[in-house]
């Protein structure tokens, strides 16, 4: 599951998990007390690039490597964040804070939303991608926010039906080839 590309225009603590009214609940297999985000640091940036998608899904999302390199390179545009169950790194999410996607147009208004969404192949299916979102949400929302956006590759077995079960609604735009949707947090 995850998001390919920034914002065309972009150079684009956890939070107790926000409810996502719009999705039904899944439970991740751990308590939730368990989960947390943590910024990727000089002791976990090893565990951040061992974390791999299943093959199959790879041509829907980059490397944790590049998102980490996007992250450098766009410094306070992106959120880079590991996901742990535990000790256990299980997966990595990148969000984007206030990026206009197109300010060649009058009235584009600026968005914050999902950059990247990795989740570790053998750990898929217990509730970390919820998790992970539930936490951008809850950043966004902190900020002032009060909606999410996401770009995603679409395709079949593409990340678009675990963000449609969180509430996510395409817009209709396009992000060069990828489908712009968004979950409103109001």
């Amino acid at each position: 599951m995850s998001t390919e590309h920034p914002p065309p225009a972009a150079p684009p603590a956890p939070l107790p998990a926000s409810s996502l009214s719009a999705a039904p609940s899944a439970a991740p297999s751990a308590a939730p007390s368990a989960l947390r985000l943590e910024p990727v640091t000089p002791s976990n940036i090893d565990a951040a690039l061992e974390l791999k998608v299943r093959p199959d899904q790879e041509r829907f999302v980059s490397p944790v490597v590049k998102s980490l390199a996007e992250a450098y390179a766009h410094g306070e545009a992106a959120w880079p964040r590991l996901v742990y169950d535990g000790d256990r790194p299980v997966g990595f999410v990148m969000a984007f804070f206030d990026i206009t996607f197109y300010p060649d147009r009058p009235g584009d208004l600026p968005r914050s939303g999902l950059w990247r969404l990795n989740i570790a192949a053998g750990t898929q299916g217990r509730g970390y991608g919820r998790f992970a979102v539930e936490q951008v949400a809850a950043e966004i929302r902190r900020r002032g926010g009060s909606r999410v956006t996401v770009t995603y590759v679409p395709g079949e077995d593409g990340p678009e039906p675990f963000y449609a079960r969180l509430g996510f609604r395409p817009t209709g735009e396009l992000s060069g080839d990828q489908t712009v949707a968004e979950l409103d947090l109001s």
